[in-house]
């Protein structure tokens, strides 16, 4: 299969082969999820549930980054999920490694490791735009779009005969567009009114981070409009690590300012809840912002030029995100797009849809291309729900340009 792990010598390649070959069973595979926060496991989260029904596959997850939080981080994978500590983990032969960041973990046994981006932002050079960059260690890459894919065969960080890039989009973002969440079912549950416009302030974390240069006044304004507001925090920015959130505990310190009738702090890990009831969103820079696009709704871009540079985004995706969006740089321009917003809706839709088309590779069936990928990765037939009818494709079918 050629599962090295990335160059590892003959002898450990034939002790790992006949380490499989003796201990496999017959149509049952072992499959583990790392994670670093709770937002990676919801990157997963789709292609975790898909599968979970196969009695065929045993599931693992584990925190290798802080295993005293795994049960925190975690929380969503379910009350009967097996959450080992890495120490354990490496005394397991698994037939699938998966995550959602840059996590490597210790397997003496092996495992086929396969990374699910959580993103697309293009931040902290994760397009790998310089040649030193290198992707090679990792079995399977499941690209969200064919852009990244080709930066990373420009740069040299994977090798244009390497089968491991696959193009298979984003699961995270299917529910946004197959029609199965509701709008005013997601305001109910967050008890707000449905009858009211709803606003989404999502920043990305990061000491430059708009909620670091606005923060409580940008908030305290949006209190003020007549709409719902909703403030979903990136994991980082409960965080009071100064690299991640520049010292604060934002839920922390936003808790008292939003417990009004109009307002929620959102709570938890997975945003597609909180997109799906936005009608307008502000970001700065994240992935987030992108991924509302694919509503075809406004989005209100807030320039923190310190926050592109102290990031390493790619030049590609900020002129991306700007096309897309109405910017401002203050608390008044803030408010003043939103309410243009508001009463223009479909200003910049045109945009807005080119690059979600851009960004998104056949949205809404990513996680039936997903799940294939895995069970051809672990030899196992896929069941009938698993979608073939549109294959994801090798990076060597494509041309670099």
């Amino acid at each position: 299969m050629g599962l090295t792990g990335g160059g590892l010598p003959s002898w450990m390649e034939t002790v790992r082969a006949l380490d499989r070959r003796l201990t496999r069973r017959p149509n049952r595979r072992r499959v583990l999820f790392n994670a670093r926060t709770p937002m990676n496991y919801a990157i997963v989260a789709p292609v975790h549930r898909a599968m979970r029904s196969d009695r065929r596959l045993e599931f693992y997850f584990t925190a290798s980054e802080t295993p005293e939080r795994a049960a925190e981080i975690l929380r969503d994978a379910g009350p009967d999920a097996r959450i080992i500590t890495p120490r354990r983990a490496a005394l397991i032969r698994f037939d699938a490694y998966v995550v959602a960041d840059l996590l490597w973990i210790t397997l003496p046994r092996g495992a086929p490791r396969v990374q699910m981006f959580h993103g697309v932002g293009g931040k902290f050079a994760h397009d790998y735009d310089t040649p030193t960059s290198s992707m090679r260690q990792w079995d399977r890459l499941f690209f969200v779009n064919e852009r990244r894919l080709r930066n990373f065969l420009r740069s040299g960080a994977i090798d244009a005969v390497s089968d491991a890039p696959r193009l298979v989009g984003m699961p995270r973002v299917d529910c946004l567009v197959d029609g199965s969440r509701d709008r005013n079912q997601m305001l109910g549950t967050l008890g707000l009114d449905p009858g009211r416009p709803t606003i989404l302030y999502a920043p990305t974390w990061s000491a430059a981070s708009s909620i670091n240069r606005l923060g409580e006044e940008l908030i305290r304004r949006l209190l003020q409009g007549p709409w719902n507001l909703i403030v979903k925090l990136h994991d980082r920015l409960r965080d009071p690590r100064p690299f991640f959130s520049g010292g604060v505990d934002w839920g922390m310190k936003l808790r008292p300012m939003l417990s009004k009738a109009t307002a929620h702090l959102a709570t938890g890990a997975d945003i597609n809840p909180y997109l799906l009831a936005a009608d307008v969103m502000i970001t700065d820079h994240s992935s987030a912002g992108f991924e509302y696009l694919l509503l075809d709704r406004p989005v209100v871009r807030i320039e923190v030029p310190d926050l592109i540079t102290s990031t390493s985004v790619n030049p590609e995706y900020v002129e991306l995100l700007r096309s897309a969006a109405t910017s401002a740089a203050d608390t008044p321009g803030v408010i003043g797009c939103v309410e243009r917003s508001l009463a223009d809706p479909a200003r910049l839709s045109a945009a807005r849809r080119a690059v979600a088309a851009d960004l998104f590779y056949r949205p809404g069936t990513a996680t039936r291309r997903a799940a294939k990928e895995l069970y051809d990765l672990m030899e196992l037939d896929a069941p009938d729900w698993v979608d073939a009818s549109h294959p994801t494709r090798r990076e060597s079918e494509l041309t670099c340009s």
